[in-house]
């Protein structure tokens, strides 16, 4: 699918990018976040992350001094890990919609155990675990300030 907010380069840069962030895996039977489907989702979801997304893009794509999807598999794993140090809001914003996209796909929720279908109204049954591991956290003092 093509996406008119960005260019032909960046919408292969980040099927290409996303394809490492979340590749295939023969074990759990899953496509990666470059699977056809996956992707179209993840291009028409965009939204509010849309100019980060392009600012990433354009940054992974000095980093490797090329367009990412043409890189060689060293030069690309080189890009993604200066990439991954500068980080930053582009970054996550990327990784987030990838992320988000990614887990709504059907074959992605059979593969762990769940039911390919919306979690509402009937909701996921959720296993309690030990409560206890927030203790620390619950005696820490507040980290903020009450207002008046």
């Amino acid at each position: 699918m093509q996406n008119q907010d960005l260019s032909a380069d960046q919408v292969r840069d980040f099927r290409a990018l996303a394809g490492m962030i979340i590749p295939a895996s023969a074990v759990y039977d899953v496509p990666g976040a470059d699977d056809d489907k996956i992707f179209d989702d993840i291009l028409r979801n965009l939204e509010r992350d849309r100019d980060d997304i392009r600012r990433a893009l354009s940054h992974l794509a000095a980093i490797g001094g090329a367009a990412f999807a043409d890189l060689e598999p060293d030069h690309r794993a080189d890009a993604t890990k200066a990439f991954r140090e500068v980080g930053g809001a582009p970054l996550a914003a990327l990784v987030r919609v990838v992320l988000l996209c990614y887990y709504r796909d059907d074959r992605v929720m059979r593969s762990l155990g769940q039911e390919a279908r919306a979690p509402f109204p009937r909701g996921h049954v959720v296993e309690q675990g030990d409560w206890s591991l927030l203790d620390p956290v619950r005696a820490r003092p507040p980290m903020y300030r009450t207002v008046d």
